[in-house]
């Protein structure tokens, strides 16, 4: 509106001068706007407990609820220039502006929100034409009176001190209220209103509007504002949005510099946003060509910047139509109370987010001046939502009354804590409010202090939702919150549980009836890879990214785990709770890197992850031949290995074999008597093997092997020349069968020799190892006294196949050779070096048949075709038969 404009709706330049001295900036219509004040001044904080009880929580006594926080009355602002837009929407705004409920009426009558009704185009008629009242100037007169609206004794006081003309008081066009105590809101449309007459009527609270976008100001606000609270109604104030003018902090604040604050006085109503379908359409479509995620923000930081500056939420002022429409039909004000507008004979269904209304304008029609409202509650009800502003109100003291436990009121209820929640403090303690969890007690007492400790409600667990409960186990209590509980026994104390996956191991263990007891610490988190742990009377959980939360029990498989550092240790931590009912009554718990298990056996030892696991996994764990481990890994033995022990047998690992088992019996005990792996066959480089010849097994080692059969027990076969040609034998299955002693060496010229089931293998430095298979040559040899005898070692195997059928064996002195007919027979010396001339076998004398036998110095054998005849000379003859 421009200046012309004004001078035209005031009539004369004198009105005009008269007028504008005798108005406050806020009445003075819309020219410009102010400037938005810097700060808020600053709240005093409520008043402490006693010091004989616990101290209230820091964000209670930080609260401003119930607290002034800016006076109502608007400020001395400095106006600033417009801005284009501004002076555009101020021009069609005019001199009246709109006014709550606007939109909704003209649906109703017109069809259009944006299509002003007749009874609006009259007005604006008269406005033009300069037929308004003059805006009168009216004092409060009732500063530090308490409003008769709330007080019952003083329910019929209609003294005022201003009463309009008749052409401007109350007219009545529908006269249906609904139940509940009856208020109004008004604006410039209703001029100067007849506060005392609608005090006759039933009115007991009311609205008037203070401010629209970021260029109005209503010029009637001292008059109606100071005269419903002269009459002895509550009153506030109210904002008409639009969100396409300016943002919503700026229109927060411009409300609040010109009479939209708020007093802890007992007569004020908390700010009102009136957010509803755009009157202009030069500014778009009902929504003001706002997406609802935009709506949804301007409101949000309309709320924010109310909140700051007054230390209250606003109350929201809408349809359900519009709402649903302009916001998407968002949840996120349901802390916020609700004036809703529906002008019907029920309020019908309310925007989402809202489970109830605190206020219903249910006509713009009368019974009342402008719009008519119902308060949804007591006047006991009213008088707490004016001093708190919040629905919580009612709930504190409902839940007050229900709790004698808590005695006297230390402080007012606050609100405008976190969540719009509020609180009140009691001399034993106090009530917390927030509307998704109700008014819930938190007397004094360890759970409290633990609350206190954890930052009240701003902390992790946020509000209660339920009060302190107790007789549980061990005479203990708890008390549930948004985010988790405090458990309190006199054995731990009070501690924290908190929502989080720990907490739900625990509630799955069975809380402080299961296997762990009662917390004995809160989690405390920031360990090893980003984990955290909680200790209980009975174990701990312990959680990571990577595991998820496992309960660690009390019990051997514990002290284990902690033996081997937690999860700093080489298990790091739990994948799974204590397994038990296993082989033999057994328990295992599995970790990243292995697992402990236990039996009564055995005791509880880590298995941790490595070749050996691995192997000890391949054997089948504790049902495996290996059974329970008896000890942990141990590493550091022999080329850098490890083994670890089990109730039958043993795994062995070197960087070289890998992980082989070891099973308990013949074939370790062997082992063992070998020195294991510091003995001649160092590490296994295979498990054991069974099911070969005879029902026999072999193991094989670095150097060597054992075979076991059931008639030779355990034998080893240490590499050697004597294992080359047991290999070349064909072992087992060769001519020699299985071993039947070990290598023993020390014997004639340093040799060695190992006996078999049908034979053994002799060796010394100048042989080699040859094979002496059981056979009349092993008997012949045998008789010779083997390599003690005239023979000494072998130099070669048996050789068979020659003349006859006939086989030989070389040997160093000598051979032995044998034919089915002439049976084994050596020969060595002079003889045989006479009978290798004629021909060995194949010669005139073919086979020996008998040894070479020796009388005073002369000796004969006698062969299949003569003999041979040696003297002491060395001279032998041939005598062919």
């Amino acid at each position: 509106m421009n200046t012309k404009t004004l001078t035209r709706w005031l009539g004369s330049a004198a009105l005009t001068g008269a007028l504008v001295c005798s108005m406050s900036p806020a009445l003075a219509g819309p020219l410009h706007p102010p400037a938005p004040a810097t700060t808020a001044p600053t709240p005093s904080a409520p008043a402490t407990t006693s010091t004989q009880q616990e101290q209230a929580p820091p964000t209670d006594t930080g609260s401003t609820a119930g607290v002034p926080a800016t006076d109502p009355q608007p400020s001395e602002a400095v106006e600033t220039e417009a801005t284009p837009l501004e002076e555009t929407v101020a021009e069609e705004a005019g001199l009246l502006g709109a006014r709550m409920g606007q939109g909704l009426e003209r649906l109703l009558t017109t069809g259009d929100p944006q299509v002003p009704t007749p009874e609006e185009e009259k007005q604006e008629l008269d406005a033009e034409a300069g037929r308004l009242q003059t805006p009168l100037t009216v004092p409060d007169t009732t500063a530090d009176k308490p409003p008769a609206a709330t007080v019952t004794s003083s329910m019929t006081n209609t003294s005022t001190t201003f009463r309009a003309t008749p052409a401007f008081a109350a007219a009545a066009a529908n006269t249906w209220m609904p139940s509940g105590i009856q208020g109004m809101d008004v604006s410039s449309h209703q001029q100067n209103v007849d506060w005392a007459g609608a005090w006759r009527q039933g009115s007991r609270f009311a609205y008037t509007k203070a401010t629209e976008g970021t260029y109005y100001k209503n010029p009637y606000y001292n008059q109606q504002y100071n005269g419903s609270a002269n009459v002895g109604m509550v009153r506030g104030a109210y904002h008409f949005a639009i969100p396409s003018v300016g943002s919503g902090a700026q229109e927060a604040n411009y409300f609040v510099d010109n009479g939209g604050g708020w007093s802890a006085d007992g007569r004020t109503l908390p700010p009102l946003l009136d957010i509803e379908y755009n009157p202009y359409p030069q500014l778009g479509n009902t929504c003001y060509n706002l997406s609802a995620g935009e709506m949804v923000t301007w409101i949000r930081d309309f709320s924010n910047t109310i909140q700051a500056r007054t230390g209250r939420v606003p109350m929201i002022y809408s349809t359900t139509d519009w709402w649903r429409t302009c916001t998407g039909n968002t949840n996120a004000f349901g802390n916020h109370p609700l004036h809703l507008a529906s002008y019907a004979q029920a309020p019908g269904a309310l925007p989402n987010g809202w489970s109830a209304y605190t206020v219903w304008q249910y006509s713009s029609t009368g019974p009342f001046a402008g719009d008519s409202n119902v308060f949804n509650g007591s006047t006991a009800d009213l008088d707490r939502f004016v001093r708190s502003g919040s629905p919580g109100a009612s709930a504190i003291g409902a839940a007050a009354a229900s709790s004698p436990g808590l005695g006297a009121a230390d402080t007012p209820v606050h609100c405008g804590i976190r969540d719009g929640g509020c609180f009140q403090n009691f001399q034993n303690g106090a009530i917390l409010w927030s509307s998704a969890t109700g008014a819930q007690v938190s007397p004094n007492g360890p759970i409290r202090t633990a609350y206190q400790q954890s930052g009240f409600e701003n902390g992790a667990l946020g509000y209660p939702t339920s009060g302190q409960v107790c007789g549980i186990k061990d005479g203990g209590c708890f008390q549930n919150f948004q985010n988790g509980a405090i458990l309190w026994s006199s054995a731990t104390g009070a501690q924290i549980s908190a929502n989080s996956s720990i907490r739900t191991a625990y509630q799955q263990s069975g809380f402080e009836t299961g296997a762990l007891g009662y917390p004995t610490s809160g989690e405390v988190c920031g360990i090893r890879d980003g984990g955290c742990f909680q200790n209980f009377q009975r174990g701990a959980i312990l959680w990571s990214p990577g595991t998820g939360a496992q309960v660690s029990a009390n019990s051997p498989i514990r002290t284990a785990y902690q033996t081997s550092g937690f999860e700093n240790g080489s298990l790091g931590y739990p994948t799974s709770g204590e397994v038990c009912g296993i082989r033999d009554g057994g328990c295992f718990q599995n970790f990243q890197r292995g697992a402990i298990l236990w039996s009564p056996g055995t005791g509880a030892q880590v298995s941790a992850n490595s070749p050996i696991r691995t192997a000890y996994q391949t054997s089948g764990f504790e049902t495996g031949a290996l059974g329970y481990p008896t000890s942990g890994e141990v590493c550091g033995i022999k080329d850098g290995g490890c083994y670890q022990n089990f109730q039958r047998g043993a795994i062995l690992w070197s960087p070289s074999t890998g992980a082989q088992v070891s099973p308990e019996g013949p074939m370790r005990t062997a082992y063992r008597q070998s020195g294991f792996e510091t003995g001649s066959l160092g590490y296994p480089t295979s498990g054991e093997v069974c099911g070969i010849r005879d029902g026999g097994c072999f193991q094989n080692f670095q150097r060597g092997a054992i075979l076991w059969s059931p008639s030779t027990g355990a034998q080893v076969s240490a590499n050697s020349p004597i294992r080359t040609a047991y290999q070349t034998s064909g072992f087992e299955n060769g001519s020699l069968g299985y071993p039947t002693s070990g290598e023993v060496c020390g014997i004639r010229d340093g040799g060695c020799f190992q006996n078999f089931q049908r034979g053994a293998i002799l060796w010394s430095p100048s042989t080699g190892a040859q094979v002496s298979a059981n056979s009349p040559i092993r008997t012949a040899y045998q008789t010779s006294g083997f390599e003690n005898g005239s023979l000494g070692y072998p130099t070669s195997g048996e050789v068979c196949g020659i003349k006859d059928g006939g086989c030989y064996q070389n040997f160093q002195r000598g051979a032995i050779t044998w034919t089915k007919s002439t049976g084994a027979h050596p020969t060595s010396g002079v003889i045989r070096s006479k009978w290798q001339s004629t021909g060995f076998e194949t010669g005139v004398l073919g086979y020996p048949v008998s040894d070479e036998s020796c009388k005073s110095g002369k000796c004969t054998q006698s062969f299949q075709g003569g003999r041979i005849d040696s003297d002491q000379a060395g001279g032998a003859v041939v005598v062919r038969n």
